[in-house]
């Protein structure tokens, strides 16, 4: 019997169990590049820990209602990967984070992973006395932080909209966490357990969210603006022309004189400038910058 045949008899719920570790071990891989890139940094920069410490807080829960429940075969595989992944990724993250990072980062851990762990195994495994008042507990809680993981990335798509750039929001996590929750949630169908199904109908959603944003902010905008000293003035182009040089004025007017023959000007919808001087004395001094609302002072030599 060659290997599609065996295949093609295997239960629908084992392939989509199959299907859901190799998605899924995709889905923890996929911060790699994220890390490769904290790693040559040396920095977190603007990435956030909390999705990490959240996804290691959802695989050990998942592997503790693995144990209660025993015939999930599928989230023990995947959950032990991912507990041991997840650890890997948080301890980097803590070598290259900065002080207040860390300490936010440790409060987390200790909330989730120390606090928050203890307090469930008390309940479910001491106060809870039958089976079925443990999985009932555990497969809430463990719905309830399933959907954590994926509304987690809500605040770098936050930052996404704001900045308007995807820098830091890696675009396969958000590919394989969507195509993951779809793959879950009809394991979760055909084994009646909806504790596994009901979160990946949020997680499918926010993933479409995400690769949305994606596409819509890949390939920022920035506007360049010149502005020359010299014969005259066009605002109608991208070019803007100072017609004389600029030279001291009252006591109300906007320029300010330095020791050193420079005066200080307002430059509209212009930020990060900067002076170009031409070694011909015949060419107008040229200044470039990138379009914004604030006006910054610039210093022009007279």
């Amino acid at each position: 019997m060659d290997f599609a045949h065996f295949f093609q008899h295997l239960p629908w719920i084992t392939i989509f169990g199959l299907l859901g570790n190799t998605i899924s071990f995709m889905v923890f891989l996929s911060p790699i590049p994220t890390f490769y890139r904290i790693y040559k940094k040396k920095s977190t920069e603007e990435f956030q820990s909390i999705p990490y410490v959240i996804a290691f807080f959802s695989c050990i829960l998942w592997l503790l209602y693995a144990f209660v429940k025993t015939d999930v075969i599928f989230l023990v595989t995947i959950n032990s990967f991912g507990l041991f992944i997840e650890t890997i990724y948080i301890a980097i993250f803590l070598v290259y984070a900065n002080k207040k990072t860390r300490i936010s980062t440790f409060k987390q851990i200790l909330l989730f992973n120390v606090f928050g762990f203890g307090v469930i195994v008390f309940f479910t495994m001491v106060i809870a006395k039958t089976t079925r008042v443990r999985l009932l507990i555990l497969g809430w809680i463990c719905l309830i932080f399933s959907l954590c993981v994926f509304v987690a990335p809500l605040g770098v798509m936050r930052k996404v909209i704001r900045t308007k750039s995807v820098e830091y929001m890696p675009f396969f996590l958000s590919f394989f966490l969507t195509i993951s929750a779809v793959v879950w949630f009809f394991y979760g169908l055909l084994k009646h357990d909806y504790y596994i199904a009901i979160p990946n109908v949020l997680g499918f959603t926010f993933g479409i969210v995400q690769m949305i944003l994606y596409a819509i902010y890949r390939n920022p905008k920035t506007i360049a603006k010149d502005i020359e000293v010299g014969k005259t003035k066009d605002t109608s182009t991208d070019q803007i022309i100072i017609e004389e040089p600029v030279k001291p004025q009252a006591a109300k007017a906007t320029t300010t004189p330095t020791n050193d023959g420079l005066y200080a000007i307002q430059i509209p919808n212009l930020n990060m400038l900067n002076l170009h001087n031409n070694n011909n004395g015949d060419e107008p001094m040229k200044i470039s910058g990138l379009n914004n609302h604030t006006p910054p002072p610039i210093s022009v030599a007279v």
